[in-house]
């Protein structure tokens, strides 16, 4: 008996109706997620427009070509003097005049915050790459904790099916035993109860699944209507140490080297502001062509062309002290990027020994509640060879079998929660494996 109890157990998810299904892995969901989910698309649109402003145009370093056109018409009813006395007007005088060229200028010193300005974009580069990485690990912490909450829920399914099951051979075995007068009506129908109760269970855990599945369809952006199926047991690292963990954190937590080069670019942001304090140097150069007309006057008609080039340089004498206070401020803004980074590091340490030791904490409830699931499906085991003999009543088979229920559902939540710790962990380490 215990032996065919076994075999249905360990055969009866696969005996029960259902449709089709693939089977969807963790690694085949991670890598759909990386390539659909919006939050990663846009992450990765931002780091784009970043990369393109990492140029020396953009940091001022490139001379501007401009071309220039102008023209003017008037039309005007003009009364002139001459030296002579004499006097001449017209009326609908026309002037028009046309310039056109090419005008070329190129700051060659504004002290030196043309450089500066482009390691600042250089700099806000990798500040994208870290918010991309930063995106990436929220999402992909969300369908791996979607995904392992799936098989959890999943394998408690499966035992609710194995418990309707037992429950209807359970109810045939009542019947027969009613029906040779071994057994009064009573129990038969507190049998029918239990069935029933066990069926309500399975439509409300379906139904979790169900939207389970729906949320990781939602995480992945495709339809969400795709059916799937998951592993059956989730495998947990347990060989995590803190003290490695720390150190990796300091490496590659994306919060804390986002911090980190926020203050490089406060630094960056006060040699732009000390620039101000020197001259800023021009050249300018062109090639242009003038043409002039007018009705009434001594030049009838004139037209000129040539280069023109030169040098313009500027000093900001005073400025009211605001360039001293904008250094003052920059100065303020990379000690508060000091403090910020400092903070960060003490929240960091807190946040992975807190949840390493909620890591340490489940992996051992895991290890407890592994033994307990084993020990109440024995205890079932024993129940059922005994009910079948009519030495114990249908209400201590109940509780027997409500109770390797409770500790199916118990060793999945345990095993669920440590793998759960242990992605979070990594998560605050910046570096998810699979």
């Amino acid at each position: 008996m215990r032996i065919f109890f076994y075999t249905i157990f360990l055969t009866i998810p696969f005996c029960l109706p259902c449709k089709a299904q693939s089977l969807l892995t963790i690694r085949e969901a991670i890598d759909i997620a990386l390539a659909n989910n919006y939050d990663i698309k846009l992450s990765t649109n931002n780091l784009a427009i970043s990369k393109e402003n990492v140029t020396y145009g953009n940091a001022g370093m490139f001379p501007l070509v401009t071309g220039n056109l102008a023209q003017n018409n008037n039309l005007q009813n003009s009364t002139q003097t001459q030296q002579n006395g004499e006097v001449r007007s017209l009326d609908n005088a026309k002037n028009n005049s046309l310039t056109y060229g090419v005008s070329v200028g190129w700051t060659i010193f504004d002290g030196l915050g043309m450089f500066s300005r482009y390691d600042t974009f250089k700099e806000l580069h990798k500040q994208g790459q870290l918010q991309l990485k930063s995106t990436i690990l929220q999402r992909v912490s969300d369908v791996i904790t979607t995904y392992y909450t799936i098989v959890e829920q999943q394998n408690l399914l499966n035992a609710i099916d194995s418990s309707i099951f037992i429950s209807r051979d359970r109810l045939k075995t009542a019947e027969n035993r009613f029906e040779i007068g071994k057994a009064a009506r009573l129990e038969v129908l507190n049998v029918q109860v239990n069935l029933n109760a066990d069926e309500s269970a399975r439509l409300v855990q379906e139904s979790v699944v169900n939207n389970l599945k729906t949320t990781l369809n939602s995480l992945l952006v495709r339809d969400l209507s795709t059916a799937f199926t998951v592993v059956d047991d989730v495998l947990i690292d347990d060989n995590l140490q803190l003290s490695t963990l720390l150190s990796q954190a300091k490496e590659h937590n994306p919060d804390l080297l986002n911090i980190g080069l926020a203050k490089r670019i406060a630094e960056l942001e006060l040699k732009t502001i000390k620039a101000n304090r020197y001259p800023t140097v021009r050249l300018n150069a062109g090639y242009n062509f003038s043409r002039s007309e007018s009705s009434l006057g001594f030049v009838a008609q004139s037209r000129a062309k040539g280069l023109n080039y030169g040098v313009t340089a500027s000093l900001n004498i005073f400025d009211g002290l605001n360039q001293r206070r904008n250094e003052r401020i920059a100065r303020i803004q990379i000690d508060n990027a000091g403090l910020l980074y400092n903070q960060q590091t003490v929240f960091l340490e807190t946040a992975m020994t807190q949840a390493f030791q909620i890591y340490r904490t489940n992996i051992a409830l895991s290890t407890i509640e592994e033994k307990n699931e084993a020990i109440a499906r024995q205890n079932l085991n024993i129940t059922l060879d005994k009910y079948k003999i009519g030495t114990i009543s249908t209400v201590e088979f109940r509780d027997a079998q409500e109770n390797y229920i409770d500790a199916v559902s118990r060793y999945n939540a345990a095993k669920l929660q440590a793998k759960l710790s242990e992605i979070q962990l990594k998560e605050l380490v910046g570096r998810i494996d699979f």
